[in-house]
């Protein structure tokens, strides 16, 4: 599914070279407004010529009237486009905004740390979080290059020594070793910090 969401995002990116924008648009279906500036009144003055000829349309964002000459079908085309760049932007907040991504947002680092500090949280929180760091393991990291993960404890605990590289081997370990953890575990004020300070000590890590 990421891989499907990249190709529509590259989708979206493309829409300003498909003449998507409404500077864009209204080039395509109109002509500009014309206004010049007159010595002998001192002011810009603005044609009349097309006054009543066409429909107009007013930028908000600087003032500058638009003559609309398209006809109907050219129009329509404009419609149907915008509607498919509009359903594009719907599919990539929902993809966005589910599972593993609506917690812990997206990961677009090629090298991770995960920082886990579970606090004094009761077994059944202690299992949520294990199922939500589960999700992310198997939807996200396996989509990067390396990663580690890191508990705040006492001692922080590390699943390895350094980051590694993701494969399908290495990401069932580090599942695994998350279900192994002990839920009450010895920690202090600074365990967290000490353990973010470990994290970034692997010079390869780059979040």
């Amino acid at each position: 599914q990421p891989l499907i969401s990249s190709s529509k995002w590259l989708q979206l990116h493309g829409l300003k070279r498909n003449k998507l924008s409404l500077s864009q648009i209204l080039s395509q279906i109109g002509f500009q407004h014309r206004q010049d500036y007159v010595p002998t009144l001192g002011k810009l003055v603005a044609s009349r010529y097309a006054d009543g000829l066409f429909p107009q349309y007013e930028r908000a964002q600087d003032g500058s009237v638009y003559n609309l000459t398209a006809k109907k079908e050219l129009m329509l085309h404009f419609v149907d486009c915008l509607m498919g760049a509009i359903e594009l932007y719907k599919q990539r907040m929902e993809w966005l905004t589910s599972e593993s991504r609506k917690i812990f947002g997206v990961i677009q680092e090629w090298c991770i740390v995960i920082v886990l500090d579970f606090g004094t949280a009761a077994p059944t929180e202690f299992d949520l979080c294990r199922d939500a760091l589960s999700m992310v393991l198997v939807e996200q990291v396996t989509q990067i290059a390396k990663f580690n993960l890191i508990r705040a404890a006492q001692n922080p605990m590390k699943w390895q020594q350094k980051s590694t590289p993701v494969s399908e081997h290495t990401v069932k370990s580090a599942v695994m070793w998350l279900w192994k953890l002990d839920p009450m575990t010895a920690a202090s004020r600074t365990s967290p910090a000490e353990a973010l300070l470990e994290a970034m000590s692997d010079e390869a890590v780059s979040s």
